[in-house]
């Protein structure tokens, strides 16, 4: 009779992180799904065979790459248990997996070794390369330290912004914590949309969703875009036959699913929305996932066409980032005595100074700021305002955010 101790690590999708393999006759880890075995990271052979990857596509001149989990990428030597959280988990429920303090099986020093490794790979070769890396975390210092001194990762994926409730005061909090922990010279990131959560739409309605956007392109960092964000797809719905989101089975969760976020990008009006003209799919009827019903409503050529749709605030606001040095390189400050359930501050380069006002909620509020300039709204989530304006006296309509450039201070 043989006997077996299994270490307690549990797989992010719930469930023990070890598999039994017959023909092995040993367990095996996964972090994720049992189709996907974690590599050793501590054996040099790995490491090579991933360096020549790395090396196949740098040498193909691909700008660079993107790097999923890497918290638990390498695992204690010990294999030691990991302890049970005693504190409620912050941000997304992971069910079961949320509970267990990853304090072995993620975030281990030697994490930061391997990374290094790939950063003088990809700094030998010419021109611009860069490394994103996906550190899933709500520890704002914790993802910072991934920068390492400019030697790791050239950006951190601040996916925390997904998994607080759209409060302003929260909201704030996190986008300048995160600022605070980089290290000098370091570059923040922002993301508000994902493959792995509700759409943006879906969870903060749309005239939430145009603030979110705006939110996104005038803060400090380089903002994250997910596909159909820009034309506020909405989560489709997906009947019972067509789910292929294998998370909700293994966690026992039903809203756990992916799928509804993860449907095919509406380009027209079209049958296959233009994602997948019939002509090239004669032997395949269906999408990978549906098609969002009001594909012939939402997008992107229908919204090209509408002044004030969604697509065309994006569009604004990314030709107002190129054009502002405020926007894209200045600096960054609150403004003193903002209204309750808003999030005002400044943006700063030279002489030009923008002020960002946006309302989280769905009341009217006066801005009243001690600041007495005098400015002109550039841009409203509604597309529907130019004026001149005094910050100590200037509406935000409910649910609305305005960029204004402001008048240089006297002398």
């Amino acid at each position: 009779m043989q006997c077996f101790h299994t270490i307690n690590w549990l797989s992010y999708f719930s469930g023990p992180a070890w598999e039994w393999d017959p023909a092995t006759q040993q367990f095996y880890l996964h972090s994720f799904l049992k189709q996907q075995p974690d590599l050793n990271w501590r054996n040099p052979e790995v490491r090579q065979a991933m360096q020549a990857v790395l090396r196949f596509w740098l040498d193909r001149e691909v700008d660079g790459f993107r790097v999923d989990a890497i918290l638990p990428i390498i695992k204690d030597s010990f294999f030691r248990d990991d302890p049970v959280r005693l504190e409620p988990p912050l941000g997304k429920d992971m069910g079961p997996a949320g509970w267990q303090d990853r304090r072995y099986s993620a975030d281990q020093p030697e994490v930061h070794g391997l990374l290094r490794e790939w950063r003088v790979l990809l700094d030998g070769y010419a021109g611009d390369r860069v490394m994103v890396g996906e550190v899933y975390t709500m520890d704002t210092a914790l993802g910072a330290g991934y920068y390492g001194q400019h030697d790791e990762l050239h950006l951190v994926l601040n996916f925390s912004l997904l998994n607080l409730a759209w409060d302003a005061r929260l909201i704030r909090e996190h986008v300048e914590g995160f600022e605070a922990s980089l290290p000098p010279g370091g570059h923040s990131t922002l993301v508000l949309g994902s493959h792995d959560e509700p759409r943006l739409a879906s969870r903060l309605g749309e005239a939430q969703a145009r603030v979110a956007a705006m939110l996104l392109l005038t803060l400090r960092g380089a903002p994250f875009i997910y596909y159909g964000d820009e034309i506020g797809m909405l989560d489709g719905p997906i009947p019972a036959h067509r789910r292929r989101d294998p998370w909700p089975e293994s966690s026992g969760l039903p809203y756990h699913s992916r799928d509804p976020a993860r449907t095919p990008m509406q380009w027209d009006a079209t049958p296959g929305a233009g994602f997948t003209p019939p002509r090239m799919r004669p032997d395949s009827p269906e999408t990978w996932l549906p098609i969002h019903p009001d594909y012939r409503e939402r997008n992107v050529q229908a919204q090209l066409q509408q002044p004030r749709s969604v697509l065309n605030l994006y569009r604004k606001l990314l030709k107002l980032r190129r054009t502002s040095p405020a926007l894209r390189e200045g600096s960054y400050r609150p403004a003193a005595g903002a209204p309750d359930d808003s999030y005002v501050y400044y943006r700063t380069h030279g002489d030009q100074t923008l002020l960002v006002a946006l309302n989280f909620g769905a009341k009217e509020r006066v801005l009243a700021l001690a600041d007495q300039r005098p400015g002109r709204v550039l841009l409203s989530t509604w597309l529907d305002r130019e004026e001149h304006i005094l910050l100590s006296d200037c509406g935000l309509r409910a649910n609305e955010g305005i960029i204004v450039q402001l008048e240089p201070e006297p002398g």
